[in-house]
Parts: C-alpha cells; sequence; structure tokens
C-alpha cells in the first residue's frame, strides 16, 4: 500500500479530470443520445407494464429459468415470434444524478488505483513520462473502454453504441495516462 502514498495526488487528480471529461462527453457532446431509441406506443406500453405491476428490477423476455428450455419447441416459438429483450425498470419518479455520479467517480479512483498500483509494480519511481503513459493508459483503456463490449455479446447492445463507449474510454485512459505521467513521483535522491 505504500504507492498509494506516492501516487495519491495522480490517483485522485486523474479520477477528477475523468469525472470532467465525462461531463463534457456527456453533456457538451452528447453522441450518446443515439444510444436509445423511443418506443412506438410509449404512453400505452408504460400504462400496460404499470397496470401490471411491475416492480424495479432486471427481466428478460422470453424467460428461461434453465438453459435447457432454450432447446423446447414452445421456448423456441417464443423467440421466433418475439419481441426478445432485456430490461432494466428503475424506481419510478425522476431521475436523480448524485448517486450514479457519485459511484461513477468512485470507479474513476478504483481504475487509477490499479493504475497506480501496476504503474509503481513495473516502473517505479523516477521512471519517464512516456512509460508511465504507455502503462497506465493501457490500463485505464481496458478498464473504461472494454467493459462495454460484453454487453453487446450477451445482451444486444448494440456496436454503434460500444464503439462510442470504447472512444469514452480511449479518452478517459489518455487523460488518465496524462495525469499519472504528469505527476509520477521522482526517483529518490541518492545520498
Amino acid at each position: 500500500m505504500e504507492f498509494l502514498t506516492a501516487l495519491w495526488l495522480p490517483i485522485l487528480l486523474s479520477a477528477a479530470f475523468v469525472f470532467i471529461a465525462s461531463s463534457v462527453v456527456h453533456m457538451v457532446i452528447q453522441y450518446h443520445c443515439k444510444d436509445f431509441s423511443k418506443l412506438e406506443q410509449e404512453d400505452e406500453i408504460m400504462d400496460f407494464l404499470r397496470d401490471k405491476g411491475l416492480q424495479p428490477g432486471q427481466y428478460v423476455f422470453p424467460y428461461m429459468a434453465s438453459m435447457k428450455e432454450m432447446g423446447e419447441p414452445d421456448m423456441i416459438a417464443k423467440y421466433e415470434k418475439g419481441p426478445v429483450a432485456f430490461m432494466n425498470v428503475w424506481p419510478s419518479g425522476p431521475p436523480t444524478m448524485g448517486k450514479a455520479l457519485v459511484q461513477w467517480f468512485l470507479y474513476s479512483v478504483l481504475v487509477s488505483v490499479f493504475c497506480g498500483y501496476i504503474g509503481m509494480f513495473a516502473l517505479g519511481e523516477g521512471a519517464h513520462y512516456l512509460d508511465v503513459f504507455r502503462i497506465t493508459g493501457t490500463i485505464s483503456v481496458f478498464a473504461y473502454g472494454l467493459a462495454s463490449i460484453p454487453e453487446s455479446i450477451w445482451k444486444g447492445q448494440s456496436w454503434k453504441s460500444t464503439s462510442r463507449y470504447i472512444l469514452d474510454g480511449v479518452i478517459y485512459g489518455l487523460v488518465t495516462a496524462g495525469t499519472f505521467g504528469w505527476l509520477w513521483p521522482a526517483a529518490p535522491a541518492v545520498v
């Protein structure tokens, strides 16, 4: 845990800079607005689900209790008839961003802690800027950018949306790498 003493500033600042960069991506550039589409007859569908007492949670339809059911004729017919979907239902009420923003910042701190730990283990104090940039950038691009790929593989998220999340990850990775390279501790003085 000694690396935390040496790297607390780049860890916290890189998380703060990523937070700022993500705010710019989502509130100024806004290319993620294309990630979702509006349902036809949205009001009627919402009324129907509300009348059925739908509770917050994760749902899939058609639902299978086991993989064995996937090959049964009734299940195959449901899949062929459609629709097939994964659905997240949140509690009713206006969305509140506070909790999500705190969690996002804490995730960014966690990514930076791992960048610092691996960077310090691989390079040590006094490493050159480009070496620090390469190691911490690679780690943070993996953490931020590749995390959305399973959503396309397993849950049907469009690959266009995933490519935008990967682009976000590259931006956040470069921000993280630049911060660590800039604030990487110098080698201890030889006495």
